[in-house]
């Protein structure tokens, strides 16, 4: 049998050097449902605003995993106890953390699979993993369901200050070219500690965290919820919505066999059959749907195709009030008119944001004094900015066809 090197290093543009510390997650990294990663863009339709972001939930995955072991060493640096096995389950569980993503990550999240969104699938799809794998991944479920004894080991992966959020918003940042979302992973982890069971920071290490809060509250509202790339999500949504209507109205539209099932299935298979089609998806599906259905002879999923392939994108508009419903249904109208359909829904959306830049109420950051005493943050005297970050901040976003742009 040929000999295969599986503690492999992977270059990253985000943290350099990446190592493989382990054979069993070489084993997880070549599964074919995680490879799926590679065709899964981390920020879904971004790119239609920064060019540049078209990395992959595969290269988040990575660079999560390689923060978690920064974070063992450091936490075992400080006399904090962590087994190897502990070591390797929570690297696994921060591997897998996103396994669950579909196409364009959030974009099409509670739309191909309706009521279930990608951490339960990520689960799911862990313990089928699990089988696969004899059990090795035991430890990783139970970090990741939070069910393990050592909860400090559960916050690394999901928390308010988890390695997750901290290799994506680097990462995010760099591949955007947003430097107001840049941090530095490396003083955070520095900076890391366990007391109680409870994952704190250091005093020495708070305003790294503000800069933290701060720096995500402005890529949320810089990056992730730019009017211009939400719009595209909108009309990406509307043009599944059509596909799934005149599919399951009995027409036969393009579409690779995955795809179809979750146009045409009105998913009352069992789970497992829906995750075995779930992980035949990606990005190119999606692509090559819109490229044939931008031709289709039906108005309405045409015409939204043909805006995504060709980025000729609706009006997007900010405001701190909602639109009225009376406005709502007059641009709706117009939709109608201009293309001569019967229903303008699908041209005309409103949505409610809120972004609630650091939540005290759910794990909440500690700050560790030199006397050992806890503090939450907004809470200490040392905060400058934190206790200004607890108040959500809520916009509406409007999008729709301009007609008058159009004619």
């Amino acid at each position: 049998m040929e000999y295969v090197n599986k503690l492999k290093v992977f270059n990253d543009p985000v943290h350099g050097f990446i190592s493989i510390p382990d054979e069993l997650i070489f084993d997880i990294i070549q599964h074919p449902t995680f490879q799926r990663l590679r065709r899964i863009c981390q920020t879904g339709l971004t790119e239609m605003v920064y060019p540049g972001s078209k990395h992959s939930r595969f290269h988040h995955a990575l660079g999560a995993m390689h923060l978690m072991q920064k974070a063992i060493e450091t936490l075992r640096a400080k006399n904090v106890e962590i087994t190897d096995e502990e070591k390797n389950g929570v690297l696994c569980a921060i591997l897998l953390h996103d396994i669950g993503h579909g196409p364009f990550s959030h974009t099409l999240e509670n739309t191909l699979i309706e009521n279930l969104y990608h951490e339960k699938i990520s689960l799911f799809l862990m313990e089928l993993l699990n089988g696969e794998f004899s059990g090795e991944l035991d430890l990783a479920i139970k970090i990741f369901k939070g069910e393990y004894e050592k909860h400090f080991l559960t916050q690394l992966v999901s928390s308010q200050l988890d390695m997750d959020r901290l290799d994506y918003l680097k990462r995010d940042s760099f591949f955007t070219g947003v430097v107001e979302g840049n941090i530095n992973p490396d003083r955070i982890i520095s900076t890391l500690n366990v007391k109680d069971d409870l994952l704190v920071v250091d005093s020495k290490g708070i305003y790294s965290i503000e800069k933290y809060l701060t720096a995500r509250m402005f890529m949320y509202w810089q990056v992730y919820n730019h009017r211009t790339s939400f719009s595209a999500e909108v009309f990406l949504t509307q043009a599944f919505r059509r596909a799934k209507e005149l599919s399951r109205n009995g027409e036969t539209l393009f579409a690779t066999d995955a795809l179809a099932y979750f146009l045409q299935n009105e998913m009352k298979d069992n789970l497992i059959t829906q995750l075995d089609q779930f992980t035949k998806l990606d990005d190119s599906d999606v692509w090559a749907s819109l490229k044939e259905w931008q031709h289709h002879e039906d108005i309405i999923l045409s015409y939204l195709s043909r805006c995504l392939i060709n980025r000729t994108l609706p009006a997007s508009k900010i405001f701190n009030e909602p639109i009225t419903n009376e406005k709502l249904k007059e641009l709706e109208d117009e939709a109608k008119t201009y293309l001569g359909i019967e229903d303008g829904s699908y041209f005309v959306h409103q949505s409610n944001i809120k972004v609630i830049p650091y939540d005290k109420t759910k794990s909440p950051i500690f700050i560790m004094n030199k006397d050992q005493s806890l503090q939450e943050i907004s809470e200490s005297p040392l905060q400058i900015l934190s206790h200004n970050l607890l108040n959500p901040i809520e916009k509406f976003h409007l999008c729709y066809l301009d007609v008058k742009k159009n004619i």
